[in-house]
Formats: C-alpha cells, structure tokens, sequence
C-alpha cells in the first residue's frame, strides 16, 4: 500500500473509531454532544493519528490498541482547537474550512466542549484493559498529560499569548512551540510506540528522537504555509498570525531561511531511523509529508 492510501486508510479508520467514541448527539446533553461531535469528526489531515498508526507499526502494536491511543490524542489535539479559535484566546471564525466551534454554537458550549473532550481522552487511554501491562498503560497516561498541560501544550499557549509583539529570538521562538505544538506531536509518536506488547527501548527511543525533531519542523511549515497560501486553501484564516503581530519561523528568519530550517529538521528526525530500513518506511513517509506539505 502507497503512502497516501496507506493514510487514507488510516484517517477513514479513525473517522469510525472517533464517531464510535464521541456520545450521539441525542443524548442528553444533546447540545453539548452535537458540539462535541462538530469539533471532532469531518475534518482534518489526522497528523497526529498517523504519527501513532506509523510508529506503532514500527514498533508492531496491536491496531486495536494503537486506534485508541491515536483518538486520545486527536480528542486532546481537536480541544485545544476549539478553545484556541475563542475570543479570549487567538479570536478565529474558521477552522478546517467551516465555522469554529463558537461560532457554529457558542462561547459557553466551545468551552464546555473543550473541557469534555480533554476528560473524554483521558477516558479512552486509561480504560481498562487497554493493554496487557497495566503500569505501561498507565505511564501512558502520564505522557499525555505531560503533554497537554502547563509543560506541553497549554504552557506554550501561554507563552504564545504572552509573546504578541515581542521580538523573540529563534531559540525562544523553539522553547514556544517544542511546547505549544511538539509535545502533542511527539505525544502522538510515543504512544503509539508504547502501545506495542514488548517494548523495544531502541525503538522508542529512535521515535523520540523522531518525534522531537518533526514536531518543530510541523510548526515550521505551518508557519510557511500561513505566510504562502490562502484561508481556502487552509482550511483557517490565512496570515493570522502575522496579522496579529506574532512572532513566527518566517518573521524571525524570513521564508528561505525557514524553508531551509524545515529541510534540517527533516534530515534530523530521518537520522534516527536510518539503521531499521524499511521497518520505519511509514514514519520516513509521515516526515516527507509534513515538511513538503503545500496545503
């Protein structure tokens, strides 16, 4: 199976695996499920649930278990776009070429709708059974919460927030998003790495090394494409970032030099993987995809 219909597959599976997850959206409360429902399913390149499918194939986790890794992450992932697209946050009425969630319902729902998504996630990673080694499921747990809160994700919303109109240097600009974007990123990666029955500590390490390295690079193009492409093509309003005096890769080193910058994240994160051939053939396809992706 190619590339793309290898992530074809994958992001069709997922589309079942989320809606099989997510409540019907008639049951009480039968809004909120709706929102809920809206923000997650139809939508979306499943970057990150291809980053768990790739590196637990890597690692030969069973698929069952790697679906439910991927959909905790892809819950987390579709939150913190909910929440992002507010007002009191980056204030955006589209997002994945159709209303953000506050704009389709409301403040009050798309912040409800975060908070049930997040604690939904956590509810998929930590049902029991999961995986036959109950310490490992539950060092799973901590990883992605590691990852979503004030020393992943969240705390690099903040960071971001703090940082409109600043001058940062490339380093801090790199502090932000290993936080904000690279940890759920390399969240994605190590679970489904971790999902496998015997873990090979070579392996997750290599996915590690892997996941740090094209988490910055994913930031490095979305900054690229902002600067290049439109709000259709997106899917997102175009140049917001700009627009709204944010420090970006191409603000700080202009678009060749952050083109250049993509190309040496992407030889980084293949660096790790060169000696298991085709065994990380899928993680080797993801990085081409995310560093050349032009839409």
């Amino acid at each position: 199976m190619d590339f793309n219909a290898w992530s074809l597959d994958i992001q069709t599976r997922m589309e079942r695996v989320l809606d099989d997850i997510l409540p019907a959206a008639n049951i009480i409360p039968s809004r909120l499920h709706g929102a809920m429902r809206y923000a997650v399913l139809g939508g979306g390149k499943r970057v990150r649930a291809l980053l768990a499918h790739a590196a637990g194939e890597f690692c030969q986790a069973p698929i069952s278990a790697v679906e439910q890794s991927a959909a905790a992450v892809e819950l987390i992932h579709a939150y913190s776009l909910v929440h992002d697209d507010m007002p009191c946050m980056d204030d955006d009425d589209l997002r994945r070429g159709k209303p953000s969630c506050h704009k389709q319902y409301d403040d009050a729902t798309a912040l409800l709708v975060g908070d049930a998504l997040q604690t939904l996630a956590f509810k998929v990673l930590a049902e029991p059974g999961l995986l036959r080694d109950a310490a490992r499921q539950l060092h799973m747990v901590h990883i992605l919460a590691m990852a979503s809160g004030s020393r992943g994700m969240a705390g690099g919303q903040a960071i971001d927030l703090a940082s409109v109109g600043l001058d940062l240097t490339q380093t801090e600009l790199e502090q932000m998003h290993i936080h904000k974007t690279g940890a759920l990123i390399r969240a994605a990666a190590l679970l489904g790495a971790e999902s496998a029955d015997t873990v090979d500590a070579d392996r997750i390490k290599a996915v590690d090394h892997y996941a740090q390295a094209i988490g910055l690079a994913f930031q490095v193009v979305d900054d690229i494409l902002d600067s290049e492409a439109d709000t259709t093509t997106l899917g997102k309003t175009a140049g917001k970032d700009a627009d709204s005096n944010k420090p970006t890769y191409v603000t700080i080193l202009g678009l060749e030099r952050a083109k250049q910058l993509a190309q040496e994240l992407y030889d980084e994160a293949l660096a790790p993987l060169a000696a298991y051939g085709d065994s990380a053939l899928r993680l080797q396809q993801l990085a081409k995809f995310i560093t050349q992706r032009s839409f």
